[in-house]
C-alpha cells in the first residue's frame, strides 16, 4: 500500500481503461501508470556510489532474467508437434480465441519477452525518475550534479507523456 500513489496507480489506469466508455479517448488504448519510488537510504551503503548503482541496476536485471527464462520456455514450444507454427501464430496473434494450449505458452513467453524488454529499456532512460538517471547522475562530476538536480520533475513526465507514444508505437504503415 505504501507504493500506491493516488494519481498514478489509480486515476491514470482507471481513465484509459473506462475513458473510452464515456468518451475520453486521449490515449488511444495505451495504458500507462506509475507508483512511488522506493525509498532508499543511500547513507546505510558501505560504498554509496557502487551500491546505489547495484541497487539501481536491480530492477532492469530483473527484466533481462524474466526475458531469458521467457526464451528458454518459447523454443521447448517448438518441440511439441506443429510447435513452430504455434509460436508463428501466437507472436502473430490477431484472433486471441484461436489461442489454445501450446499457443497460450508462446504467447505469454512472447509478450513476456517484449513487454520486458521494452520496460529494461525504458528504465534505463536517464530522464528522472527513471533508473537510468540514477546511474547518469552517479557519473557526472560534482558541478553538473548540482545542474541536473535541479531539473524539474515535470518536465521529466512531459518527456515521457511525449516520447513514450513514439516509442511504443507498434503499428506498421500500410497494415
Amino acid at each position: 500500500m505504501d507504493h500506491i500513489d493516488p494519481i498514478g496507480t489509480l486515476l491514470f489506469p482507471a481513465l484509459m481503461i473506462f475513458g473510452p466508455l464515456v468518451g475520453f479517448t486521449f490515449f488511444g488504448g495505451m495504458l500507462i501508470g506509475w507508483a512511488k519510488p522506493t525509498p532508499v537510504i543511500t547513507r546505510n551503503f558501505r560504498r554509496i556510489v557502487r551500491d546505489d548503482n547495484l541497487t539501481t541496476l536491480a530492477g532492469p536485471v530483473s527484466n533481462l532474467l524474466i526475458v531469458f527464462a521467457a526464451m528458454i520456455v518459447l523454443p521447448s514450444s517448438r518441440r511439441v508437434p506443429d510447435g513452430r507454427q504455434y509460436v508463428y501464430y501466437a507472436s502473430t496473434a490477431t484472433c486471441w480465441s484461436r489461442v489454445l494450449g501450446v499457443q497460450t505458452v508462446a504467447l505469454l513467453a512472447t509478450l513476456a519477452i517484449l513487454v520486458n524488454l521494452s520496460l529494461f529499456f525504458f528504465n534505463l532512460l536517464p530522464i528522472p525518475p527513471l533508473d537510468g538517471s540514477h546511474l547518469l547522475r552517479n557519473a557526472l562530476p560534482y558541478n553538473a550534479v548540482q545542474a541536473y538536480d535541479r531539473i524539474p520533475i515535470w518536465i521529466s513526465y512531459l518527456l515521457m507523456m511525449i516520447l513514450g507514444p513514439l516509442i511504443l508505437d507498434t503499428s506498421q504503415p500500410g497494415v
